[in-house]
């Protein structure tokens, strides 16, 4: 396995690959992945794929804003045969600039449901992530919760904590709310969220938690991975999860709000029948359920099941809405969440 560190390694691999003297047939097929997904949660899985194919894995990984500028600044030189990232928001992006190719894969859309991947077959989501209320065991009683909308009620005036709004996952719970409420009324829930929140916005989903755990607010939103890697790190945080907007009628019960991460098969790729290869390699069982254990996110694979400690969360219904819609609404979100007061 080699990570690629530097600008300057990525430059060298696209001049080997256009002028290398024995490219081809003569040489051992090989991926390059650009990842916005951290070293230790890729690595095992490129690992045990160059294991049972033969196919080696180089990776570059940085933030998605960064990947996807380079990405298409590299243009037709690009190295990159596949881009992974998080959000269904990013990979949205990356399609719509034309970074990303069309691919059909009957193997790979049997493993992914429709409405987790792109119709054009440009990205494919690799696992779930439920975005979720959290709240105080010692001041909140779950049957006080209900919906995601309900936050905005003046019962939790003061009570409210959540991550900033410059992170992509809150901007993106807001646009498949603008695609289920509207933009009018999201706004107005926007607005009552604010008008709750005990404390600034928080830079991220752990802070949240620790807040509340500490006595500023009682309740708030968190990615569920985030929750359970500090109930790992401290079981006994005073801190649950409650599983919004799955009862009632309409949009009250239109599931927990999911995103995603995944891939797709990069325009300018010189290997795309290897790309494919590893994309459908890890939307299979064995690759889903490393993820799963790896970083507590849900596959994407029917087949694969939660860990003990995700079962012990308890079952949810997602919402079924196409992820597309949060890229498709993001910057619409994102200018909402601004006239609200949201930052």
């Amino acid at each position: 396995m080699v990570k690629i560190r530097s600008g300057l390694m990525v430059a060298l691999l696209a001049l080997l690959a256009a002028c290398g003297g024995d490219s081809g047939a003569n040489q051992p097929a090989e991926v390059i992945v650009y990842s916005a997904r951290n070293e230790h949660l890729i690595k095992p899985l490129f690992d045990r794929f160059t294991e049972e194919t033969g196919i080696a894995v180089r990776y570059v990984t940085d933030d998605a804003g960064p990947l996807l500028t380079r990405l298409q600044a590299e243009g037709v030189n690009s190295p990159a045969d596949l881009l992974m990232t998080v959000d269904a928001g990013n990979l949205w992006q990356a399609a719509e600039a034309g970074m990303l190719r069309p691919v059909q894969a009957p193997a790979l859309e049997a493993e992914v449901p429709a409405h987790l991947r792109d119709p054009q077959g440009r990205w494919f989501a690799l696992t779930i992530r439920a975005r979720t209320m959290v709240y105080s065991t010692e001041r909140v009683q779950p049957e006080a919760l209900s919906t995601y909308e309900a936050l905005a009620d003046p019962a939790w005036r003061g009570r409210l904590c959540l991550r900033t709004a410059k992170k992509v996952y809150n901007q993106s719970l807001v646009a498949t709310m603008i695609a289920a409420l509207g933009a009018e009324q999201t706004e107005q829930i926007v607005r009552g969220w604010v008008d709750n929140l005990a404390v600034p916005p928080f830079a991220n989903d752990t802070l949240v938690m620790e807040a509340i755990a500490a006595g500023q607010c009682d309740v708030g939103l968190v990615n569920t991975y985030y929750y359970g890697r500090l109930k790992r790190e401290r079981p006994e945080l005073p801190v649950a999860i409650f599983w919004p907007n799955q009862s009632g009628e309409g949009v009250a019960a239109r599931g927990v709000h999911v995103n995603v991460s995944g891939a797709g098969v990069t325009r300018y790729s010189r290997n795309p029948e290897a790309a494919i290869r590893l994309l459908t390699w890890l939307a299979a069982p064995e690759a889903q359920r490393m993820l799963v254990a790896l970083n507590q996110e849900y596959a994407v694979n029917a087949a694969v099941e939660m860990t003990p400690e995700m079962a012990a969360w308890g079952a949810f219904r997602g919402d079924d809405i196409h992820v597309g819609e949060a890229g498709r609404l993001q910057v619409e979100a994102v200018k909402l969440m601004d006239r609200a007061g949201y930052q």
